[in-house]
């Protein structure tokens, strides 16, 4: 007979409240943790291994046999479980319509060097200084999608970890390994690797699909207001630029990402 799960009812509970703590950065900061919403995301967590500390599962949803067996998995992977009415939810995610299940995992930082090593030639996307979350969010799902070999963040980001950016990455926080360094450091692993460094600029001498990027590369895509300064362009071997009627002076960063990082990829037969 299986155990029922633990089941908090107010909001003045500790964990209600360390939970909700975890929108602010200084808090994520000072316990290491996380919030991620949603069955299938807590799932892709839980499968890449990464360590959850506590799941909060809708109590009129526990007894779902999917949300059972990850509630399973989750204890079994040494997470508090508990139970909670959706108004708790809402609280703890600030949303009206709540996930089922949401998750406080412990993050990860990653040196330049603990960057798993890929089977082909390497294709990373650094983003200097991006200060947006959801671009970031959005851009380590395109990274995951078109399978590259990880996202690098130099300079001062914005907080992968937090809820915004969480959420745009629908899951591919998990599956993307990204690092943080400053842009010396940075550069330095990457000639040390032999990595081609190309940028994404309004200075761009060539079209951003005449660009090589089927040896080992990265792509380098500046912050939203200011792009990349002239000392970091300096370093690149490839100024590119990308097509544009008119009309709009620019791309959004999230979309201009997702162009340089698909020509690379179709460059490469979509392997």
């Amino acid at each position: 007979m299986k155990q029922p799960l633990e089941l908090i009812t107010s909001p003045a509970n500790p964990l209600v409240k360390a939970l909700k703590s975890l929108e602010r950065k200084k808090e994520r900061a000072e316990t290491g943790l996380f919030l991620a919403e949603g069955a299938r995301i807590v799932s892709e967590g839980l499968a890449q291994g990464w360590q959850p500390e506590t799941v909060i599962i809708a109590a009129d949803m526990a007894d779902r046999p999917q949300i059972a067996d990850l509630a399973r998995q989750a204890a079994k992977a040494g997470a508090r479980v508990v139970a909670a009415p959706e108004r708790l939810m809402t609280k703890i995610t600030q949303k009206d319509n709540a996930q089922s299940v949401v998750a406080a995992f412990r993050q990860r930082h990653l040196k330049l060097d603990a960057l798993p090593k890929p089977k082909g030639a390497p294709l990373y996307i650094a983003l200097f200084e991006v200060r947006d979350p959801g671009n970031l969010g959005t851009i380590l799902r395109t990274a995951d999608c078109a399978g590259l070999s990880g996202v690098i963040l130099v300079g001062t980001c914005c907080d992968p970890y937090s809820f915004e950016a969480v959420r745009a990455s629908m899951g591919s926080l998990f599956d993307v390994p990204f690092a943080q360094a400053d842009f010396d450091s940075f550069n330095t692993w990457r000639k040390a690797q032999k990595l081609s460094l190309t940028a994404a600029s309004v200075n761009g001498t060539v079209r951003h699909d005449g660009a090589d990027y089927q040896d080992g590369a990265i792509i380098i895509m500046g912050n939203e207001q200011a792009g990349l300064p002239q000392w970091a362009e300096a370093a690149c071997d490839t100024l590119c630029l990308i097509p544009m009627r008119g009309g709009a002076d620019s791309l959004n960063l999230a979309q201009a990402s997702a162009i340089m990082i698909y020509e690379a990829w179709r460059q490469r037969g979509y392997a």
